[in-house]
């Protein structure tokens, strides 16, 4: 961890129920120090283990259990596998765009996902207010990337954007489709970070034990922050 990261002023949230783990608590460690909050300062906090939820930038700093761990994908050393190949063959009649901000259709997908996927989590019932106040903020450049089948849009991938990396932060997308569209976001997110000669992809947290993060580890080569030190 670098000098300027490790004198970094946090506050600590109270313990709450863990997102990803039942029966287990969480809290979190908030950045204080408004420098940090900017593309650059963003992306060094990023390096460090460090999201955003709408304009707060976060770690975990939970009590009794570290199982959270920062997954990232190098971008020159991503290998796409077979099974990754087959999904882009079979989605050959969907094509993204970037976008600075989403279609205006956009809430009834991201609806109809919420109550498919997620009727269980704190983001039922769907609401407008709530999500924009969630994957917006004031201080960074963030990307919609659409994807559509026969001018259908069928999923949404909010993702931030960075000098040298972006930060796949939230994916929507129709659920009862076939194909494995998150996976297929992923994949589109590489292409964009690829064109734009970006460094790095960041996934997020990676928690082994939570079933519906583990599409993460199939993309190869990622790495992951362990004991402050990328691995992989």
């Amino acid at each position: 961890m670098s000098d300027d990261i490790f004198s970094i002023r946090i506050g600590l949230t109270d313990n709450f129920p863990c997102s990803y783990l039942n029966d287990a608590q969480e809290r979190v460690a908030v950045a204080l120090d408004t420098h940090f909050y900017n593309d650059s300062g963003y992306e060094t906090l990023m390096a460090n283990g460090f999201r955003r939820s709408g304009d707060t930038i976060y770690k975990p700093q939970c009590d009794n259990c570290s199982a959270c761990e920062a997954l990232r994908i190098p971008i020159n050393a991503f290998q796409i596998s077979r099974s990754q190949k087959r999904l882009l063959k079979q989605a050959h009649d969907i094509h993204w765009v970037a976008k600075p901000q989403m279609d205006e259709n956009w809430f009834d997908l991201y609806r109809r996902y919420i109550n498919a996927r997620h009727k269980d989590g704190a983001m039922y019932p769907a609401n407008k207010k709530e999500f924009a106040q969630f994957s917006q903020n004031s201080w960074l450049t963030t990307q919609f990337i659409h994807l559509y089948q026969d001018d259908e849009l069928i999923a949404v991938a909010v993702t931030d954007e960075m000098a040298e990396s972006l930060s796949a932060f939230y994916t929507f997308f129709k659920p009862d489709h076939p194909l494995s569209l998150g996976t297929l976001a992923v994949l589109f997110q590489l292409e964009f970070a690829k064109t734009h000669n970006k460094q790095w992809l960041y996934l997020g947290y990676q928690v082994d034990n939570c079933p519906a993060m583990n599409y993460k580890v199939r993309f190869q080569r990622h790495q992951r922050l362990v004991n402050h030190r990328w691995q992989g």
